[in-house]
């Protein structure tokens, strides 16, 4: 039996194999210059036993990135409950949205907020990069960034329409209005709100930033800071970093915004 390289996705230690009929419901929206974006929710198990943790100290933060996804079919949005920082049992209804700036901590904190909540934590820079088979770097310098804009809201659709879960997205996702109204309609924004010279001192030594690629890149990000904050103010909450802070100090600053809506999160009973 053999498989054609896009019957078969791998989540590092984690295989699946799509099987055919599955494939065929899911056409590539893309042509060849994109391969099929399979609905996340049918791609990836979530297991709590299968988080680990990758301690990245020269990026200035702890990163604690958690593997994993959850496995979904019917796409129904249920509700999960986790342990709050304090032992407290708490149930997520809605899925969290991180927006910021580059260098704000996003999949850092998210994964940390998702594995107290136990909820399966995304990124959707990382599920673009995976269906395209290449960098975020990469799509942008050889299809453009209004291609990646556009594959960038197909991935967030899809996800955002699949089990509650703690998302991270990229610094621009926030900017197109189609996203902040599905980021309404599926979930609740929060703003990891970092100011200048923190994210500079974060993402400085970083080669990955395509929008930093220029001949002044601190320029540039004091460019897009100013331009994104205004937009990224209209998110219903809004956590702010601070240089001292550790991951998990980071995350229960988010959870405790988040216990303030009991339409998204609420104690277990």
């Amino acid at each position: 039996m053999s498989f054609s390289s896009r019957s078969i996705l791998s989540c590092r230690s984690f295989l699946f194999v799509a099987p055919p009929a599955f494939r065929a419901c899911f056409p590539g929206s893309c042509g060849s210059r994109f391969p099929s974006l399979l609905p996340t929710f049918a791609v990836y198990i979530w297991h709590s036993r299968r988080v680990h943790a990758i301690q990245d100290r020269k990026f200035g933060l702890g990163r604690e990135i958690a593997f994993g996804r959850t496995v979904n079919p019917g796409g129904v949005h249920a509700e999960r409950t986790g342990q709050g920082q304090q032992g407290v049992a708490l149930r997520l209804k809605k899925s969290v949205v991180l927006i910021g700036m580059m260098g704000a901590g996003k999949t850092a904190v998210g994964s940390a907020v998702a594995r107290m909540l136990a909820v399966p934590f995304l990124d959707s820079d990382e599920e673009i990069e995976r269906a395209a088979n290449m960098s975020v770097a990469e799509i942008f310098r050889r299809d453009g960034e209004p291609f990646f804009r556009a594959r960038e809201t197909e991935v967030l659709s899809r996800l955002l329409n699949g089990p509650v879960c703690v998302l991270s997205t990229g610094g621009g996702a926030y900017l197109n209005p189609v996203n902040r109204e599905a980021i309404a309609e599926a979930g609740i924004a929060v703003w990891l709100k970092a100011d200048l010279e923190l994210l500079w001192q974060r993402v400085r030594h970083k080669t990955t930033r395509p929008l930093l690629r220029t001949a002044d890149p601190k320029a540039s990000l004091g460019a897009l800071y100013e331009a994104r904050t205004p937009i990224y103010a209209l998110a219903e909450l809004a956590v702010e970093a601070k240089p001292d802070y550790t991951v998990e100090e980071m995350a229960e600053q988010v959870i405790d915004a988040l216990k303030r809506r009991p339409d998204i999160v609420e104690t277990a009973r």
